[in-house]
């Protein structure tokens, strides 16, 4: 990742890299309203929650989309963990009125599924870290510009 934000480089990365986040968030959504109409009939809520990642896929594409801001990486990462969560869970041990699903592991929406969400967990997690460690080099050289910590006069 490149630790200098403000150059051409750096913006070009994180234009890319959002991009390509946003495009993950809508893979998320769409993989699950394939997947939405079986799971109305087979357990009701489980086909709501549906609903709601569908949405909030939506918004956080159009957040990566509008800006580069942490609140919105740490936004695709928590919902693409959640799902990839939630999928593993149905798969283990179930879930209430969902126990259908337990070591069905090679549905191939489940899959693709897991596939875009693990990609957007992985690259969440490198520009939170790149805004960690740039943010850690800005502090570092915004000290030694002053020569040293600000000291409280006695």
């Amino acid at each position: 990742m490149n630790h200098e934000p403000h150059t051409l480089t750096g913006a070009i990365r994180d234009g890319v890299a959002r991009g390509v986040a946003a495009v993950g968030m809508a893979g998320i959504g769409l993989i699950h309203l394939l997947d939405a109409p079986g799971k109305f009939s087979e357990t009701p809520y489980l086909g709501w929650m549906y609903v709601g990642l569908i949405g909030a896929s939506v918004v956080v594409a159009y957040l990566l989309i509008r800006g580069s801001s942490t609140k919105a990486w740490w936004a695709a990462a928590t919902l693409a963990a959640s799902a990839m969560i939630g999928f593993t869970l149905t798969r283990t041990i179930g879930l209430p009125q969902a126990m259908g699903d337990i070591g069905n592991w090679s549905e191939p929406l489940g899959m693709a599924s897991l596939f875009v969400e693990g990609a957007i967990v992985a690259l969440s997690a490198a520009m939170l870290a790149d805004r960690r460690l740039v943010g850690a080099s800005t502090r570092k050289a915004a000290h030694s510009d002053r020569g040293g910590p600000v000291r409280a006069a006695a």
